[in-house]
């Protein structure tokens, strides 16, 4: 007859009608020693709990104040040897190295690029300015030439009086040659002549292309020493703007058989009078006359 599982009640008397027998067999205690060795039919039918002499103790952990078997040891973390720590920390730093190694060559690489770049930057502003300057002193070159060909081929100069005596100027042929008589440095009158080639022997009956002359009289006084000749009928008179200024202009004969132009006009509290000896040099002389300036 097998064994009843216990029925387990919260009345009193059905435990008191049942008293336990020592002597039957149970699931888990019987009159078997513990160095008996169980065999199947010792075991519990059904679902039961094994003694904890015969649970496999697996991966769970051990009972309180039990001590551990090789199993639960085998979870347990063996301590890294300190050799293992010293490896781990030189390849971190094997590795730190190396990165920054990394970073210091291309940082020299880039400054090194950069200074080639900047060299080779300053090298063409530097040629460029070189060849700025080049072609300025060129075209600077070449307009003084055109200039100076220009000058050469412009027919007339520049005559200049003495800064004193009003600053006259006028143009005159580059072929003429001056000859200054009377300087005016110590004041008095001022004389010049001009003539192509060379200026003649200054004299009352040489004949030369221009005289001037700074009177160091009132153009008013000069102007009645003319007036008798053009009473008379030897000269003729007429005005003309001349400079900033009005004179007058006389043509005819003057003195000691001289035919020519004479022109009279007034500069600050002098007589400018400029005048050639032949009818010859009449266009030249008008032209003279059109470029005649002076400071009042």
């Amino acid at each position: 007859m097998q064994n009843q599982p216990p029925v387990t009640g919260t009345s009193s008397a059905s435990a008191s009608a049942a008293p336990p027998d020592p002597h039957a067999k149970t699931p888990f205690f019987g009159t078997k020693s513990a160095s008996d060795p169980m065999v199947e039919d010792d075991l519990p039918q059904g679902s039961v709990v094994l003694p904890p002499e015969h649970q496999d103790p697996g991966f769970g952990p051990g009972m309180p104040g039990s001590v551990p078997t090789a199993t639960n040891t085998a979870l347990h973390s063996a301590p890294v040897p300190e050799e293992a720590k010293k490896s781990h920390r030189g390849l971190i730093e094997i590795i730190i190295l190396v990165l920054v190694s990394i970073v210091a060559v291309t940082f020299i690489g880039l400054f090194i690029w950069k200074y080639l770049e900047w060299d080779t930057l300053r090298t063409d502003v530097n040629a460029q300015i070189d060849e700025a300057v080049a072609v300025a002193v060129a075209n600077n070159t070449t307009q003084l030439e055109t200039e100076f060909v220009e000058r050469e081929k412009y027919p007339y100069k520049t005559f200049a009086g003495p800064a004193d005596y009003g600053s006259l100027n006028f143009e005159y042929p580059k072929t003429w040659n001056l000859y200054i008589g009377r300087d005016a440095v110590n004041g008095g009158d001022y004389e010049a002549y001009l003539n192509p080639g060379e200026v003649l022997p200054v004299s009352g009956t040489t004949i030369n292309a221009l005289r001037v002359t700074i009177l160091d009289q009132p153009y008013d006084t000069i102007v009645r020493n003319y007036d008798s000749s053009v009473k008379n009928g030897k000269l003729t008179v007429e005005t003309r703007n001349i400079g900033s200024t009005v004179g007058n202009v006389y043509t005819g004969e003057f003195s000691n058989g001289i035919h020519g132009i004479a022109a009279l006009f007034k500069l600050r509290d002098k007589t400018v009078v400029l005048r050639t000896d032949a009818p010859l040099f009449k266009e030249e002389f008008d032209k003279v006359l059109g470029t005649v300036t002076f400071v009042e």
